[in-house]
């Protein structure tokens, strides 16, 4: 019994993609002939996988290629295939809904700029939609491979909100795109026209995409190299088709920053071509989301997102794998467990870090870009990826106080390569940000001394800080956490202002040590102090106030451990504080100079209101008005 026709309402994010697809992208109408022969292409692709196991899928017809035809007079452009094909449910699943995740970041992410917003558009998913650009109605005739003639369906729409979708047959298996064109997109309908689009976007596609000869109907010839690119030698293959290859296999429309093209032989045989992009994908923070290489074995697509053959924080690179030893019907599992995948994994991963260190040393203005779109990701490679550590460090890249900016361009080798004569540190400070770090009170002593500082302000700098012991022999000190150990930076000046400081205020360190009790383990004169009169530093192993914020966020409880209180006792504030005799007023000044410390050093007071309320005090006190 035949299917009646049936109309139905299109998914309103679909509705809204294409008003835009309609109205918005009229200068970079021709990516529509990219996107749907990266979606035959992808056809052909998922045939050639399935037949794998299942040969009889091929029906015959082992030769799988796209065309592409036109009929000027009809105004009609047709991109067809005979890959995998749709059966019903999948046509109003993948043609009506926008089933991938992404569709709000999509939108999110759309700036009003036309070229920039045609680049997203592969990128999420959405390239059938680009046939409206130039469609004012789109029909769709597939079969889904395996399945009898009389299985086939015939979608359209007309873009008005809904699509209709019926039985029909159809005698061979794939899928058939039919655009009729607007009046104003009809230009498109040419042969030169649509061959040297084919040549510009997709010469790089691994099918032939086939034209009719010229003066010939039924006649037809390859118009692209169909030819696996990474499979040709390097030099054979221009600048300008590895970043058409990445446009195809990444759906992004930006150009990468650099891309290595290897083979390997000997005991083991592959090849590889591995891509560093230039902005970020959506997903990046969403880990589950899908990634990885493409896998091919012996020129044979195998699997998107094979993520055995790079570790996690490297999930944005990009490209394609190639091996000629592993088994065609290798699957996920099997990859798992592979000796030979995991001494893949390490050599792809050497051949990826290599990659970065190249761009970071031949263009620091690209290696920024991309430390801006990635750099959070890669810190979690000194974790994850212990092995490789000493790879990563010099690819770290931070804001510091020897610039007056707080870009995050200074390597570790630029800071060593700075570092005053006889500093033995590596020192860093983390605020909330770059600028509350560049104004931190605890760096006070070490900027007088012309002692460059690390500027952290990422939420995960702590974390990853804690995973570094030394670079280049040069041991990390966090500036706001036990002794500063200035060691030779230290004169015997110094020292003896440290020695009289001590002598002095003993009797004001311990009133103060009283007035404060338990919120505070220690109050001591301060090294690292020259213009503010109060800071908190905490021990070399204890927990910092956002690591303890983090602990109590996730419902667990963090050990108490109080932090020293260090006093500038050159400070008019602190000197003015030893003269006030026993009673209220001290201890409620000390008690306002440890709630500014706590600020500076958490951004936050248990009890704000208090705090105010000491302030406005001091205030009226100063002022005379009370």
């Amino acid at each position: 019994m035949s299917t009646p026709r049936e109309t139905h309402g299109f998914q309103a994010e679909v509705r809204q993609l294409m008003q835009l697809m309609i109205h918005s992208l009229y200068s970079h109408r021709e990516i529509f002939l990219r996107e749907l022969i990266s979606n035959a292409s992808d056809a052909n692709d998922k045939l050639r996988f399935l037949a794998l196991s299942d040969p009889a899928l091929y029906a015959g017809e082992a030769e799988l290629a796209i065309w592409v035809e036109f009929d000027a007079t009809a105004g009609t452009i047709t991109i067809r295939d005979n890959g995998v094909g749709l059966n019903r449910e999948e046509a109003i699943t993948h043609l009506g809904t926008i089933a991938k995740s992404g569709t709000a970041e999509f939108f999110g992410r759309l700036s009003g700029d036309q070229q920039r917003d045609a680049q997203l558009i592969g990128q999420f998913g959405v390239g059938f939609y680009s046939a409206f650009i130039v469609a004012d109605r789109v029909v769709v005739e597939s079969r889904r491979a395996g399945q009898p003639a009389g299985a086939g369906i015939r979608w359209e729409s007309r873009a008005d909100g809904e699509f209709t979708i019926e039985a029909t047959e159809r005698v061979q298996r794939g899928t058939s795109v039919i655009l009729h064109l607007k009046e104003d997109a009809r230009e498109y309908a040419d042969a030169w026209r649509l061959r040297s689009l084919v040549r510009r976007y997709s010469d790089h596609i691994a099918f032939p995409v086939r034209m009719a000869k010229e003066g010939a109907t039924l006649e037809y010839e390859p118009v692209n190299q169909a030819q696996a690119l990474w499979a040709r030698p390097r030099s054979e293959v221009s600048d300008e088709e590895y970043r058409a290859f990445y446009r195809h296999i990444s759906h992004d429309g930006a150009d990468p920053l650099l891309w290595a093209h290897n083979r390997v032989e000997g005991k083991r045989e592959y090849t590889s071509l591995l891509y560093l992009p230039a902005q970020a994908p959506f997903d990046l923070w969403q880990r589950e989301a899908a990634r990885g290489l493409k896998l091919y074995v012996r020129r044979v697509f195998i699997m998107d997102n094979a993520e055995q053959f790079l570790p996690l924080y490297l999930r944005f690179i990009k490209g394609v794998v190639d091996s000629s030893d592993l088994p065609l019907n290798v699957s996920r599992e099997l990859l798992q467990r592979d000796e030979q995948v995991e001494a893949m994994r390490s050599a792809l991963t050497r051949r990826a870090l290599e990659l970065l260190a190249k761009l970071a040393s031949d263009d620091a203005a690209k290696y920024a870009a991309l430390w801006k779109e990635f750099g959070r990701v890669l810190k979690e490679g000194l974790s994850e990826d212990p092995g490789n550590r000493e790879r990563i460090l010099p690819l770290l890249r931070y804001a510091s106080t020897h610039n007056a900016d707080d870009a995050e361009s200074v390597s570790l080798a630029d800071y060593v390569a700075r570092m005053k004569p006889g500093q033995e540190r590596i020192y860093y400070v983390i605020g909330e940000n770059h600028s509350a770090a560049r104004g931190s009170p605890h760096i006070e002593q070490l900027r007088g001394k012309g002692v460059e500082v690390l500027l952290l302000g990422d939420r995960v700098d702590e974390w990853v800080m804690g995973q570094l012991g030394e670079f280049s022999g040069k041991r990390f000190k966090d500036a706001a956490r036990g002794e500063l150990e200035l060691g030779a930076l230290a004169d015997a000046a110094d020292q003896e202002r440290v020695d009289a400081a001590l002598k002095e205020s003993k009797g004001l360190l311990k009133r103060c040590k009283d007035a404060l009790g338990e919120r505070v383990r220690e109050v001591r004169p301060s090294t690292r102090l020259a213009d503010s009169p109060a800071c908190l530093v905490r021990d070399e192993t204890g927990l910092s106030e956002s690591m303890r914020r983090v602990l109590e966020a996730h419902g667990q409880a963090p050990p108490a451990a109080a932090a020293t209180l260090e006093l500038n006792v050159a400070h008019p504030l602190v000197r003015y504080l030893d003269g006030l005799p026993k009673g209220e007023a001290f201890d409620e000044l000390a008690q306002l100079l440890y709630d500014q410390a706590r600020l500076n050093d958490s951004g936050q007071l248990d009890q704000p209101a208090v705090f105010t309320r000491r302030l406005t005090g001091l205030l009226v006190r100063l002022a005379g008005a009370q």
